[in-house]
């Protein structure tokens, strides 16, 4: 069966009420929109609207209306229709209109001197177009005549002076008139010769002086008019690009949106935007109560909360980009970009990162001998160095799922994994350093299916069973368990002996105190508090008892219905 599928979006416009000033314009907007997007088969009909319209919108909004299609492809009716309006209307569209050459030499006849010097400064024309353009040269560059009547030759009126002066009839019968006596009949030259006879007027300083004061006293007081003050707006309305830049915004102060990435977290000039926005984008997905914060002095600054779902084409389904609506916030509630530290931090991580890596690659090259043979002592300090940057790059990593955790940064991809897997890997990779702390470990692995995201699981579990295999003492059993519960996936550790008898916030302040044990780079306590904080994010919980520490996940058949129950 086939689908069909019918646009009425042109028959709701033009059945909309214009009869107001924002119905006037509304309507405007969508119909240059629709038309420009190539949505409407039926252009005559949509084309009388808008000249029916184009008189009772504002200037403003017919130019925000053309400068929105400039990544649109408007048809030749449309661009003739907004090239015929105020400059400021038809550069935007003439600008960036991408015609064929027939449609452009069609158009350039209907076009006055400004449009056409318009489309001289564009590079991307085709040569006959050029050609065109050139054609009308010196029709564009000549001067016109300002006035509304056309100019007529008029008979002149003699006035009696100069009937006066006009000679008599010649004594001889010759039909030729002497120069001066024909100069002197014109009205303009007997006028200019009667002025010439009369003394000029004489003007005394003291006279202009006495006509200034008078003016000054005698001249009213200028009017000095309040400007209206600049209401904030209690809403912006914006559209972004397939790139998530926003390229449209409706409201005043548009400037400062005008640009701002929806991919970028973090300060973007004058304007802070929090990461579920980013996180939408990518996921071409809704979203609702990012937060914004746009700086400055104009009536769209301070705190604002967002929302925006995809748009799609109709046609091709290729996603064009998001809409939205922000707003100010509520009383109970604050748009204060909260993870500006945390973002700050995860920048400093970005940079430690690649030398750190550098580092370690290159210690690697060395141990390994690609670069040529070296001495055992060099090989030995290569080693050396390539397991603390190998340590610091964790330490990095520990640090930047802390920095997303606090920002609400972290993205999850929740699916099916085996619990008793992911210890299985952990452990075998830990297996060298329980030797060389003198400990052993017991494993007790049962399968246990659990639904969370694979990498930060694996994270999860690596980490916390690296903290305590490094606080581990010599001759120390760890016992390591992995049981499926009803639902939840359990995993139970022996606590070290180095850890004390301190249970729950005590043991996470462990090194406040002093008491960490040696051998986590950034501190028992730290690595703790990542590993309980990224159990809650998968929906589970770190569980500290006094004799063992436990980690539940939930069940993969609980499909994340909830945290991990006790048990």
């Amino acid at each position: 069966m086939f689908a069909l599928r019918f646009d009425d979006s042109l028959s709701t416009v033009l059945a909309a009420d214009t009869s107001t000033a924002f119905g006037a314009q509304s309507a405007w907007r969508q119909l240059v929109d629709l038309i420009g997007r190539g949505r409407v088969q039926d252009l005559p009909p949509a084309l009388a609207r808008l000249l029916e319209l184009r008189k009772r919108v504002p200037l403003e909004v017919r130019a925000a209306s053309a400068r929105a299609l400039a990544l649109a492809t408007p048809p030749v009716e449309l661009v003739a229709l907004l090239a015929a309006d105020e400059h400021a209307v038809a550069a935007p569209v003439l600008r960036t209109a991408p015609l064929s050459a027939a449609d452009w030499l069609g158009l350039l006849p209907r076009l006055d001197p400004q449009a056409r010097a318009v489309l001289r400064h564009r590079r991307d024309l085709p040569a006959e177009v050029v050609r065109g353009l050139e054609s009308f040269g010196a029709t564009d560059f000549v001067l016109g005549h300002d006035s509304a009547e056309p100019l007529a030759p008029s008979e002149p009126e003699v006035t009696p002076d100069a009937e006066a002066s006009i000679p008599d009839a010649p004594l001889d019968a010759t039909p030729f008139v002497a120069v001066g006596d024909a100069a002197r009949a014109i009205p303009v030259v007997a006028e200019a010769l009667k002025q010439a006879n009369e003394p000029a007027p004489r003007f005394e300083i003291a006279d202009l002086v006495a006509r200034i004061d008078a003016y000054q006293r005698t001249r009213p007081a200028p009017s000095v008019e309040t400007p209206a003050p600049d209401v904030p707006p209690e809403s912006i309305r914006f559209m972004t690009d397939a790139a998530g830049v926003i390229r449209w915004v409706d409201g005043p102060a548009r400037g400062a949106l005008v640009g701002v990435s929806l991919a970028r977290t973090g300060p973007q000039g004058a304007v802070e935007l929090d990461a579920s926005a980013s996180g939408a984008l990518r996921r071409r997905s809704a979203f609702s109560g990012a937060r914004l914060q746009i700086g400055g002095a104009s009536s769209i600054a301070g705190s604002w909360r967002m929302a925006g779902e995809p748009s799609f084409d109709p046609a091709t389904g290729r996603f064009e980009g998001m809409r939205g609506v922000a707003r100010r916030p509520r009383a109970e509630e604050t748009a204060a970009p909260g993870a500006s530290a945390s973002d700050q931090l995860r920048q400093l991580l970005h940079e430690l990162r690649t030398p750190a890596n550098a580092i370690a690659g290159f210690a690697e090259l060395i141990g390994s001998e690609l670069l040529g043979p070296v001495s055992p002592v060099y090989r030995e300090r290569a080693g050396a160095i390539q397991r603390q940057a190998t340590d610091l790059i964790g330490a990095i990593e520990d640090l930047d799922t802390a920095a997303r955790l606090e920002g609400g940064a972290l993205e999850l991809r929740p699916g099916r994994l085996d619990l008793a897997e992911l210890v299985r890997r952990a452990a075998g990779e830990l297996q060298a350093l329980a030797v060389d702390r003198g400990a052993s470990l017991t494993l007790e692995l049962a399968p246990a299916p659990a639904h969370a995201d694979d990498r930060a699981a694996q994270r999860l579990v690596s980490r916390l069973l690296a903290t305590l295999v490094a606080a581990a003492q010599p001759g120390e059993r760890l016992r390591i368990q992995v049981s499926p519960k009803t639902r939840s996936a359990r995993l139970s550790v022996t606590r070290p002996r180095a850890l004390g008898a301190a249970t729950g916030d005590a043991l996470l302040a462990i090194d406040e105190n002093g008491d960490s044990p040696e051998g986590a780079l950034l501190g028992t306590g730290f690595a703790l508090r990542l590993a309980r904080n990224l159990a809650a994010e998968l929906g589970g919980r770190l569980q500290i008892e006094e004799d063992r520490l436990t980690l539940r996940l939930p069940a993969a058949s609980a499909e994340g219905a909830g945290r991990a129950a006790s048990h």
